[in-house]
């Protein structure tokens, strides 16, 4: 059986060595970068389940890195830091991180945050009823494959920003407050600002703008949260 493969992103050695052994013990594969390019390259020549990125880098910082991912994957990522203030948390999971754990941490709560990522991860592409297709003007959602199309053309979203408007257009014109949609995506475990939801929207919002569509499906419902209205299609 092949080992999932999780790509190690840190420019400390002994960073990478500890989480090296201590993946290795738990039974996931392991391939290394000491740099935000170096990394990009071995993302370019394999597939990873998930990337353990370190923000502070001397070329380019995690954040840089992130972006740069999201133009093209969905892989999982967390992003690891010794900056723990919230503003850094929103930022990190705004710009297309999955998680992120402050240094220092605990193993066993690094491999909780992996497992319950890759969990989520494979239980919303199981749970997608095969098929199943949402066409609206300009715009076509396919959870089965988590390809989604804006004018004809494919656009990439990150795990969660796919997940967040599926969820919001299999709703139809559900309310959803941020608190159910946290709960959703993230699950109970996860403990952070209801913020992130506003983050994701926000990118969601320019992707689709970015690529052509000429209104705005997912619409604020405000002192509640969100729906999702959209023209069906003409055609």
């Amino acid at each position: 059986m092949t080992k999932p493969q999780v790509l190690i992103v840190d420019d400390e050695w002994n960073m990478r060595n500890l989480l090296r052994i201590y993946l290795r013990r738990e039974g996931f594969a392991t391939e290394e970068a000491a740099t935000g390019h170096e990394a990009l390259l071995k993302l370019a020549q394999q597939p990873f389940c998930l990337v353990l990125l370190d923000v502070m880098m001397p070329d380019m910082d995690g954040w840089q890195v992130c972006k740069a991912v999201r133009e093209h994957s969905d892989v999982p990522i967390i992003m690891l830091t010794a900056r723990s203030e919230t503003r850094d948390k929103v930022l990190g999971l705004g710009i297309g991180a999955d998680d992120y754990l402050s240094k220092p941490f605990e193993p066993e709560e690094l491999l909780a945050r992996i497992q319950s990522l890759l969990r989520r991860s494979v239980l919303t592409r199981q749970a997608q009823p095969q098929k199943e297709i949402f066409a609206f003007s300009g715009l076509r959602i396919y959870p089965d494959a988590r390809e989604v199309e804006i004018m004809g053309e494919k656009v990439v979203f990150t795990l969660k920003e796919f997940d967040l408007l599926a969820a919001l257009a299999r709703g139809g014109q559900r309310v959803y407050t941020r608190e159910e949609l946290v709960e959703q995506l993230w699950g109970n475990e996860y403990g952070g600002e209801t913020r992130v939801v506003d983050t994701h929207v926000k990118n969601i919002r320019e992707k689709l703008q970015k690529a052509g569509l000429r209104y705005n499906p997912v619409q604020t419902v405000w002192g509640l949260g969100y729906k999702f209205q959209a023209p069906e299609p003409t055609e």
